[in-house]
């Protein structure tokens, strides 16, 4: 028999009161599918809808259509406390008054659990986060993913079967959130717990997911393995959103690419050269150079086209490197024809 996946959305929809006259369709009729132990995000910029979403899994707000299954079993009218669900917040919200231990502990103490097994279970939760050591401790004595860490424990010692988690690192500063997305990846594989991650941030969830479903008004615009979403982008907003896209309309894919429709090609896949490529399924274009940045393990390049329009090219800052271009300077473009993605629209 196969086992029913983790959640089971089946034309979710949820509208909010009256805007000027009408409703706010938060979540548009989305049919979605996750499958038990996987690390699935939901991504998207504000206002997209992955949020709501979250929300309406855990049981925080009820659908105005649809319905929601946890392994099977049909949980949309029911309370957040009657779900095998646990969320960890931005804010983790910790009790101050409390030890680490304790506050790892609350969840078990409010289910019943006694005390010795409160203890023990407690304690291999902060062991699997590495923080066995920091039981006595308050809150307030430790480092944010520390405390990031500790959210994690108290919301798996219940043993949930799915882990929400509402931007969990979104506090956090560049170095620690790059650190704890890596802590976060592993303490997932560890515990098998089907994890569903809400982020705006797009190399975050390229770094942690097996899939990605890209919001944007209410809707999933793709879904896929974050090769599939950066690799071939099915929309303009995908490619736009997700990484950085060098986008060409109709007109401007005629002039440059020679290609009906509209089409992206990523930064890192176009090379600068001073004459154009003789190579066979290269195609070049004269332009520009507008800036060079410097920023550490690359150069990115902008260039103005001659056949109109602008390119971003990233440039390895390895020992294969061509010489450093100046503003001002003339450059071909070039790319591999297998590197040009065609644009699909929305409903088509």
């Amino acid at each position: 028999m196969t086992e029913p996946p983790a959640i089971r959305l089946t034309g979710l929809t949820k509208e909010f009161g009256s805007v000027k006259g009408g409703t706010l369709t938060a979540v548009d009729h989305v049919d979605l599918e996750i499958a038990a132990g996987e690390f699935f995000s939901m991504l998207g910029p504000s206002g997209s809808g992955k949020t709501t979403v979250l929300r309406l899994i855990a049981g925080f707000e009820r659908p105005t259509d649809g319905t929601i299954e946890l392994f099977g079993q049909d949980v949309t009218a029911k309370a957040p406390f009657d779900r095998d669900v646990n969320t960890v917040f931005q804010d983790y919200a910790l009790f101050p008054h409390m030890s680490v231990l304790d506050n790892v502990a609350y969840g078990l103490r409010v289910r019943g659990i006694g005390r010795q097994e409160r203890r023990e279970r407690a304690m291999k939760a902060l062991a699997a986060v590495r923080l066995e050591s920091l039981g006595d401790r308050k809150p307030t004595q430790l480092s944010g993913g520390q405390r990031q860490r500790v959210a994690l424990a108290r919301a798996t010692v219940v043993e949930p079967k799915v882990l929400l988690l509402d931007e969990p690192l979104g506090a956090l500063d560049l170095k620690l959130r790059e650190q704890m997305q890596v802590e976060l990846k592993q303490i997932q594989r560890e515990l098998g717990i089907t994890f569903i991650f809400v982020t705006h941030d797009q190399e975050e969830a390229l770094t942690l997911s097996d899939r990605i479903a890209v919001f944007n008004a209410g809707r999933i615009e793709q879904l896929g393995t974050p090769r599939e979403l950066y690799e071939q982008p099915a929309s303009r907003f995908v490619a736009d959103f997700v990484g950085t896209s060098n986008l060409f309309d109709v007109d401007r894919s005629g002039q440059v690419i020679g290609r009906q429709g509209e089409h992206t090609i990523r930064p890192e896949k176009l090379t600068l050269s001073v004459e154009p490529s003789a190579e066979e399924g290269v195609r070049s274009a004269p332009g520009t150079v507008v800036e060079s940045i410097y920023v550490g393990s690359a150069i990115r390049h902008v260039v103005d086209l001659d056949a109109g329009g602008r390119v971003t090219v990233l440039e390895r800052n390895d020992r294969s490197r061509a010489a450093d271009q100046d503003r001002g300077d003339r450059v071909h473009v070039s790319w591999h024809d297998e590197d040009v993605v065609a644009l699909i629209p929305p409903g088509t």
